[in-house]
């Protein structure tokens, strides 16, 4: 319960705090290239159920149906906006409504793709016995995962299951099992650090 109130009072203060900057972001979207201003991604959350994870649209519309489900620094999917907010680590904070609504928490396992988690073995689902989380150590861990992806010319798929999923579970599965409302307000201080380092 004190994990939720937390969640609840912190996003609702973001959201009200970033509303011009949303509203700004949105119509750069809008004015780059056609489509809506959201992108609605289907995740697996806590024991398994799906949602849907709200992010700012950073790729042309339908690129899910045009590429890997994984995506690397140099994707020509990514708009020019795009490029910028994922730079700039923003295009998550759609996410905060996802925490108002109850499928997220602000510190978690991040969300990941139904295909991929069919994959996980035994052990690597208890990631799944928490909310999954807008940031998490693993997700400060692996910040420039996109420009590790793009050293990846092929077999892009098969690097990021077998060589880097692996990795960043082991680190939200130590997160799992040793959580506390302590340590979630050092990853939050500690990824508002690393949005503002821009690295």
């Amino acid at each position: 319960m004190t994990k939720r109130i937390f969640d609840l009072s912190v996003s609702v203060i973001l959201l009200v705090l970033f509303a011009p900057f949303y509203l700004l972001v949105a119509l750069l979207i809008k004015l780059d290239s056609s489509g809506p201003v959201h992108y609605k991604a289907l995740r697996v959350g806590k024991n398994g159920r799906l949602f849907e994870l709200f992010k700012f649209r950073t790729m042309k519309v339908n690129s899910s149906n045009l590429g890997p489900a994984i995506t690397q620094k140099t994707d020509p999917r990514i708009t020019r906006v795009g490029k910028i907010l994922r730079e700039i680590k923003v295009d998550e904070i759609p996410q905060l409504l996802n925490v108002i609504r109850g499928d997220m928490s602000l510190v978690g396992p991040r969300p990941e793709d139904p295909r991929y988690v069919e994959k996980y073995d035994e052990e690597q689902r208890k990631v799944l016995l928490v909310k999954p989380g807008l940031s998490s150590p693993a997700s400060i861990e692996y910040r420039h995962e996109e420009k590790l992806l793009s050293t990846q010319a092929d077999n892009l798929e098969d690097y990021y299951v077998l060589q880097v999923m692996p990795k960043k579970l082991k680190i939200d599965l130590d997160y799992v099992e040793n959580q506390s409302l302590i340590r979630d307000v050092a990853i939050c201080f500690k990824t508002a650090y690393t949005i503002i380092k821009w690295n």
